[in-house]
């Protein structure tokens, strides 16, 4: 792209050395720096872009992109500084990939918990509706089945709007997009213009970084503020009813807003919920009339997360009637209260609660066909919130025996997280086992006839990360080893 031309989206800068005529890329990793790079530096938690300045210069980059002079030769690369890079770079990558957002339909999901959730049900609905679809997650990035791993939920705003371009490049007329509240905090979704936001819960998590529940729910409420003023185009706030901040995000908005719930009145509202084991029924009142509703999926939080979906989904113009429809034909999120195959004489689910809300609902959604004990195995990550752990074992004493384990335990011993969690234990029907993969054989151990085991925290996550190492793990292959030798069968 013309340097000059893009340079021109940034009104105050300094720019040092001549200038290029051309850039091919933008990176922020000077190991991805190819020839004819912008290379933009950015200060990171623990790392600063600005040290590896030369290294970007010495693999090819003749654009550096800094929030100060640097002692570089600006005859081998021009330096522009401006006062935020972060700022620059939304500005730029808009304009490098030429705003691939206002090209596609663009849906942003964000809440405490269900975001990987709402975010696959609709894009698996689109799918159905014989419509293409990316979506771009906590699962990583699916473009209508090309897919790609993901370092976040929310990735950087280069890589978002990289992947947006590919979309565009694929013909992808619908990109729906997970967001975190760090996401927002930090700036990675500034340049998107998104059509519809769907907000699910919000509830205990993340306050090492956000340090309250104010400044949380804050951070959250950005995203429908970034609908921005323009209501020439239609837009659309879809919000949860029963959540105590419907009412202050309703007021972040200037656009319609489309509400759902099942306890207080809302434009869609599920009523009579039947609970099975191998699915949920409503009734469903909408603006287009009173429809039966049958899910593979377990759970009233499954029953909140569906009505999102479809709440979006009527956002966009789909009938309530079609998208109905279509949820029969749903399978159920990888790792989201997902049932194990096994002819073990045990009911297994594989969960990706990592909060007190959510392992509350995890707990409750099997409830009603709970015949035996329920065992439910919890962690939580190294040298993160620690707030959240002795709440997280309150919840969990709701199931018989509880496993207190660890997710991802990084540089924090096994110890230190297990007895924090601990602290919240309601009955003495526990065990403390730090290493997760023997936890997960102790729980099938434990394990009678007719038991239900929840394994929570990791959901579909192949790895676990001890100190700053991915290692291979997965509930699910671990569970169904033991399976075979206790029970003799998988």
């Amino acid at each position: 792209m013309d340097t000059v031309k893009l340079l021109s989206n940034l009104k105050v800068k300094k720019v040092y050395g001549e200038l290029p005529k051309e850039i091919h890329t933008i990176t922020l990793d000077s190991r991805k720096v190819t020839e004819n790079s912008m290379f933009i530096c950015t200060k990171g938690f623990t790392v600063d872009g600005h040290d590896f300045a030369q290294m970007a210069i010495e693999k090819g980059a003749s654009v550096i992109l800094a929030e100060k002079k640097l002692d570089i030769d600006d005859s081998k690369a021009s330096l522009v500084v401006v006062k935020d890079t972060f700022k620059a770079m939304a500005l730029l990558v808009n304009a490098f990939y030429d705003a691939p957002s206002m090209k596609m339909n663009v849906m942003g999901v964000t809440g405490t918990n269900g975001k990987t959730t709402v975010t696959n049900l609709i894009h698996s609905l689109l799918q159905l509706h014989g419509e293409s679809s990316g979506v771009a997650g906590t699962i990583g990035f699916d473009l209508n089945g090309k897919k790609f791993p993901s370092n976040n939920t929310t990735s950087d705003i280069l890589t978002t709007q990289r992947i947006l371009a590919e979309a565009n490049e694929l013909n992808i007329e619908n990109m729906i997009l997970e967001v975190s509240s760090h996401g927002l905090a930090l700036g990675r979704l500034w340049g998107i213009d998104f059509d519809i936001v769907t907000f699910t819960n919000l509830s205990h998590d993340h306050l090492d970084y956000h340090e309250s529940m104010e400044h949380y729910g804050y951070a959250k409420g950005l995203l429908f503020a970034q609908l921005g003023q323009d209501l020439t185009r239609p837009k659309y706030a879809i919000l949860n009813s029963d959540e105590e901040w419907y009412d202050r995000y309703r007021t972040l908005t200037a656009h319609e807003v489309i509400s759902y719930g099942i306890e207080n009145r809302a434009d869609f509202q599920a009523e009579n919920i039947m609970y099975h084991q191998d699915l949920t029924t409503f009734e469903l009142l909408s603006p287009e009339g009173k429809f039966h509703v049958e899910m593979n999926l377990l759970g009233e939080f499954n029953v909140y997360n569906i009505l999102a979906a479809i709440a979006s989904l009527y956002a966009k113009g789909m009938p309530v009637s079609t998208v109905v429809s279509l949820i029969k034909m749903l399978t159920p999120v990888s790792g989201r209260m997902e049932k194990v195959e096994t002819k073990a004489p045990v009911s297994i689910y594989i969960d990706y609660a990592h909060t007190p809300d959510a392992i509350e609902k995890s707990i409750q959604s099997v409830l009603p066909f709970k015949k035996n004990k329920i065992i439910f195995l919890v962690g939580t990550g190294g040298n993160r919130d620690k707030s959240k752990r002795p709440a997280m074992a309150e919840k969990a004493s709701a199931a018989d025996y509880v496993i207190l384990t660890t997710d991802d335990p990084r540089y924090e011993e096994y110890d230190s997280i297990v007895n924090d969690l601990a602290v919240g234990m309601q009955h003495d029907q526990y065990a403390l086992i730090g290493d997760r993969a023997e936890a997960v054989r102790h729980a099938i151990e434990v394990a009678e006839e007719g038991d239900v085991i929840i394994f929570a925290g990791k959901g579909h996550e192949d790895y676990q990360i001890i100190e700053d190492t991915k290692y291979p793990h997965s509930d699910r292959d671990i569970a169904l080893s033991q399976c075979e030798r206790k029970f003799g069968i998988v």
